[in-house]
């Protein structure tokens, strides 16, 4: 079951990017949508990302304007997208891991790192399978995924590059597209984010 406070928090974030006007928003994901993407791709929105969602999907360019070039969207296309791109989207984050294992990352938790790269990268790719599943927002924006949890921090994902990139989803709409500057009070004590990849932070 959804959670009101994280269904309240997703709706203040889709408004707050309709708002902005930067966007084409097209209706938002139905239920059934909701359940064939999951089943599709195996995981569950956490309650914020399905309430954004279900507000509104933000997918193809911005509303045009005359006379400027526009490029493709950086937002998954939940509806009509390339299976295997969103797929690649979602395998990002590990991929990011496995491509550091390759160049001497290695992960405290996993034991002794094999002498053989593709021992250790085989290793690496077990022990990852089990780590929580992230979920693209926008670019390389991620939430975890989870039904019935909400109010995690937004992370930017690039490899073991992993960094907060809002306090929970409608920060991260108000600091990405308000035109202002990223900034984390130094006061803020950061949520608990899953498992393993709060290992980055």
């Amino acid at each position: 079951m959804t959670s009101i406070e994280g269904s309240a928090l997703g709706t203040r974030a889709a408004h707050h990017l309709a708002r902005t006007g930067l966007w084409r928003i097209e209706p938002g994901l139905t239920g059934v949508e909701f359940s064939r993407i999951e089943q599709e791709f195996g995981f569950e929105f956490s309650d914020d990302h399905r309430a954004f969602l279900a507000a509104g999907l933000p997918t193809g360019a911005p509303p045009p304007e005359p006379g400027v070039f526009q490029s493709a969207t950086p937002w998954p296309d939940w509806r009509n997208g390339d299976p295997d791109e969103l797929r690649e989207r979602l395998n990002w984050p590990v991929d990011g891991v496995l491509f550091s294992v390759e160049h001497g990352y290695w992960h405290d938790t996993w034991g002794a790192r094999p002498d053989d790269q593709a021992e250790a990268i085989t290793k690496a790719r077990q022990n990852l399978h089990e780590v929580p599943r992230m979920v693209p927002i926008f670019s390389h924006r991620y939430l975890p995924a989870g039904r019935g949890t909400y109010g995690h921090p937004v992370l930017s994902m690039h490899q073991t590059d992993i960094i907060y990139y809002g306090i929970d989803l409608h920060d991260y709409i108000r600091q990405e597209f308000a035109g202002s500057s990223l900034s984390i009070d130094a006061n803020w004590t950061p949520p608990a984010v899953v498992a393993f990849w709060r290992d980055f932070l």
